[in-house]
């Protein structure tokens, strides 16, 4: 049985500015102190602007630790941020974007688009809540770029 792969989007509103948002984003090594999920983020290269270009993470996901290293573009930088999966263990491929728009309001209009390809097929129900969780990433992204 051939495994989907799984997408997800959220827009969120952030009372901060573009850049401030894009700063939180990009300062991976500061994930464990705000993203709940994030137990560690190694950096390990740098592009000549001193930009990670590819970093290893440890997260918990589905009630175990998971291990991933993401490659970063900043092409649309500092208006958007993508990536896309080197490695992982229990995913086949994850690839996502931030994009950072000036809101009427003031502030940020942050659009978080996220597809994750799992190695094995999981249950609706299991489906469900890991969405709820990677969705939950964008409002701890709210209140660290807010703070």
């Amino acid at each position: 049985m051939p495994v989907m792969a799984e997408s997800a989007s959220q827009n969120i509103t952030i009372a901060t500015s573009p850049e401030r948002c894009f700063d939180v984003i990009t300062a991976f090594e500061q994930y464990p102190e705000w993203a709940k999920d994030v137990k560690e983020a190694i950096v390990k290269s740098r592009d000549d602007a001193g930009r990670a270009t590819e970093v290893e993470f440890r997260a918990s996901a589905l009630g175990r630790s998971t291990h991933y290293t993401l490659a970063y573009d900043y092409t649309g930088a500092p208006r958007s941020i993508s990536w896309s999966m080197v490695k992982g263990d229990i995913m086949r491929a994850i690839d996502g974007a931030y994009t950072f728009a000036p809101s009427a309001s003031g502030g940020t209009d942050v659009q978080y688009d996220l597809t994750i390809e799992l190695v094995v097929p999981l249950p609706g129900f299991v489906k469900r809540r890991a969405e709820v969780r990677i969705l939950n990433t964008i409002r701890e992204l709210k209140a660290r770029s807010e703070s």
